[in-house]
């Protein structure tokens, strides 16, 4: 039985009528992700025929979804939202705070010492606001909702930019802010650019070597880490419709790392098949009343060209196995020619740990297929030349997994079972082997690669594969070995080849498990008293920012951050994730990863009222506490990666007024925007040239903020020279009453005491 099946009911009983009347509106055939839009109108029946990249539109998720880590600053902003309930079904995950380090068991108990103060704050607001709570090892967030609460045809907002691994299953699922989602948790609208549509047609069939990664592994190569930003992308084609659910999960999770607002497929039979297995029969039933509007239109898949803002073709039966990497997720590269390519690089090619899991590949399938290479190199005597690290997905997976025998195959490799938790995919990996910060290399079947995510060290060259390559590379011990061409020498000095992977789907016994990890809240919440201490280093009670103003002016440069700056490097996570309920501590960390333009150092920025060099956050406290607004200069996509609104909550507590770069990720735009702060971009991007260390920062014309309307700031030099620069955004009227308020969640207080 599923979830909230009265929901789920109630979207498809309106689907159809709101549907067909947007076909009306927009006057052609529309593709799914038009038809979940137009269903999810804040207003309801569709009037408007909404332009694509220009118009804001109000929006209606049906439920929201939360991980440990960014649900602590969520809840912390929806307990002052005045608020007795959630309006929509919500969940909180914990997966975070689990850090890898000796194996399930062990891991799992530090944890829940080391973080009970957080666990438990997060069950109780839980139980109050009745936000139903999956413990510490239950799963991993994005897993668990796919087991659980994804259905074709739905829309939901998550606070992890993975979210988007619920399109596996036909939803439009987005990552967000934790503002963004107390909007929502508070019964009001969610706003959203209405997405450009890329859509990807998929021929052929997977075969061989080549997994479901593969495929998103070269649509990244394709459309590059920014290539996705403001878009939907909507896979189909026969190719889309051989791929399993939880394969279609896979590609639409690592959509995240080309910028894309979310990935989907249409409704098919691998989708109903995924339902059926995960007791879900009932979704799959209601699911089959209005399967042509759980899928684009006929019309748009013969001609996409006609429908999509841009359309890139896969044949899955020439796609070959990628490795994409080190230190950004679109570098990609076959399987084959990296051996060259890492010679001429000067990557290591030994390769130190092969890790198998994360939200992006630990599926019942994903640990079939990477099992399957592992047992043959048990039976055929090849022993493992690197470390194994294995993350099942959910508890689910891991009770069905070890019921059938599939952890076995990995432990007689000598692998470590690491709990159902996101692990070293998030930085929380305490890597024993490590004596520094030794170049060395990894591979994973994670989702992103960037500097020191894994373990903290700038030289770990990570790269990554499907589950079934990483554990070839791994047992090979070398990065150019090539399992599809190359041979093994065993134990008895034989030469020995790999044979092609092979996988299971479902289980054939069915999913099991005793305890999945989910507590209900209560009905009424009301007696349920939450209480944070004033002296705990984890949690801290949120005070409201004040309003910036319409007059800036004395504003100095804090850091010209050069090249990539994604939130990894704006607010790291692995060993601060303890403390993202508390914005002051975890503000420590602000900047401390981005690249100085001025010095090429981390962490390293001069003061201008002293003239010494310090810390970011040291130098922007100062500032602050003088009374003195400072600004950020960027470079291209600022803000890639994570959704962690910590990036931006962090900046506007520190005194941080404005960001000015080429480019933002669409996450971390919003998050700024919410925060009631200036998300800005050059209007001429070479003027990024012109900034200077030591330069002090006017806003000319900020008390004519208005939409559409360019600001100019000048830029004074420390010989007296200047440089006025404009600086386009992208707020509309709503978004400028955050300003004025001094955020979002103000204006939300205000309205609801009114």
């Amino acid at each position: 039985m599923a979830f909230d099946i009265d929901m789920i009911k109630k979207v498809y009983k309106t689907m159809p009528e709101r549907v067909d009347k947007a076909r009306q509106i927009v006057g052609k055939p529309l593709t799914l992700s038009e038809k979940i839009l137009y269903t999810h109108l804040w207003d309801g029946e569709p009037t408007t025929a909404f332009k694509r990249g220009k118009d804001y539109v109000d929006f209606a998720p049906d439920r929201i979804a939360c991980q440990d880590a960014t649900a602590q600053m969520a809840l912390l902003q929806f307990m002052q939202a005045g608020k007795a309930k959630v309006a929509v079904p919500t969940t909180v995950h914990c997966d975070h705070l689990i850090q890898a380090k000796q194996g399930a068991v062990p891991d799992l108990k530090r944890a829940n010492e080391t973080s009970s103060e957080v666990f438990d704050f997060l069950a109780s607001v839980s139980n109050k606001y009745g936000i139903g709570f999956w413990k510490p090892g239950a799963g991993i967030i994005h897993q668990v909702v796919l087991e659980n609460y994804a259905f074709p045809g739905g829309m939901m907002i998550g606070t992890d930019s993975h979210t988007v691994n619920a399109g596996g299953l036909g939803m439009v699922a987005i990552g967000v802010g934790g503002a963004d989602a107390v909007d929502v948790m508070a019964g009001m609208a969610w706003e959203l650019k209405f997405p450009k549509l890329i859509g990807v047609k998929l021929t052929g069939s997977l075969s061989g070597w080549t997994a479901s990664k593969d495929v998103i592994l070269k649509v990244a190569g394709i459309l590059t880490v920014k290539g996705g930003t403001g878009a939907i992308v909507e896979y189909f084609g026969p190719g889309a419709k051989n791929l399993s659910c939880t394969g279609k999960g896979t590609i639409c999770n690592m959509g995240a790392e080309i910028g894309a607002t979310t990935s989907t497929f249409g409704y098919d039979d691998s989708m109903e098949r995924f339902l059926r297995a995960t007791d879900r029969a009932d979704i799959a039933d209601e699911a089959n009343k209005i399967r042509e509007y759980l899928t684009g239109d006929p019309e748009v898949y013969e001609n996409p060209e006609q429908y999509f803002d841009e359309v890139i073709e896969i044949d899955l039966d020439t796609l070959r196995p990628h490795l994409n990497g080190p230190f950004t997720p679109d570098l990609a590269t076959p399987v084959g020619e990296l051996g060259k390519l890492a010679r001429e690089k000067g990557w290591p090619l030994k390769v130190e740990w092969g890790l198998i899991g994360s939200c992006t590949n630990s599926s019942y399938e994903d640990l079939t297929r990477a099992a399957s290479i592992a047992k043959q190199a048990v039976d055929k005597k090849i022993k493992a030349k690197s470390d194994f690290g294995i993350n099942p997905g959910s508890e689910q997976i891991r009770f069905t997994a070890e019921r059938d025998g599939i952890l076995k195959v990995f432990e007689d490799l000598n692998a470590t079972i690491f709990t159902n938790a996101c692990g070293p995919c998030i930085g929380q990996w305490d890597r024993s082997d490590l004596k520094g910060e030794e170049k060395n290399t990894i591979v994973h079947s994670f989702n992103r690669n960037f500097s020191k995510r894994a373990d903290g060290n700038p030289n770990t060259h990570a790269f990554v594969g499907s589950p079934e390559m990483v554990a070839a590379i791994a047992i090979s011990g070398r990065l150019d070995f090539d399992p599809m061409n190359d041979t093994l020498i065993n134990e008895d000095g034989e030469e020995v080849k790999l044979d092609i992977p092979q996988g299971i789907e479902l289980p054939p016994r069915g999913f099991d498990v005793e305890d999945a990890g989910y507590v209900e809240p209560v009905e009424d919440g009301s007696h349920i008293d939450i209480a944070v201490s004033p002296t705990s280093e984890r949690l801290q009670l949120l005070t409201p920012f004040k309003p910036l103003g319409k007059s800036i002016t004395g504003a100095k440069l804090l850091i010209k951050a050069f090249g990539k700056c994604t939130t990894d490097h704006i607010s790291m996570a692995g060993p601060w994730l303890r403390y993202r309920g508390h914005l002051d501590n975890i503000s420590n960390n602000m900047l401390i990863g981005a690249v100085n333009a001025f010095g090429m150092k981390t962490n390293f920025v001069k003061n201008q009222l002293t003239g010494e060099y310090g810390g970011v956050p040291d130098v922007a406290r100062d500032y602050k506490a003088k009374g003195i607004h400072s600004i950020v200069v960027g470079d291209h996509n600022y803000g890639e990666g994570s959704s962690r609104e910590h990036a931006a909550m962090e900046p506007r507590h520190l005194g941080v007024a404005a960001v000015l770069v080429k480019s933002f990720a669409r996450i971390h735009e919003t998050n700024l925007k919410k925060q009631g702060m200036l998300g800005l971009t050059f209007a001429n991007e070479s003027d990024y040239d012109l900034i200077q260390e030591d330069d002090t920062i006017n806003f000319l014309d900020l008390d004519q903020f208005s939409p559409d309307k360019p600001l100019t700031l000048e830029f004074v030099h420390a010989d007296g020279s200047k440089h006025v620069i404009v600086a386009n955004h992208t707020y509309n009227q709503s978004q400028i009453d955050w300003y004025n308020e001094g955020s979002a969640l103000n204006l939300i207080k205000k309205e609801n005491a009114s």
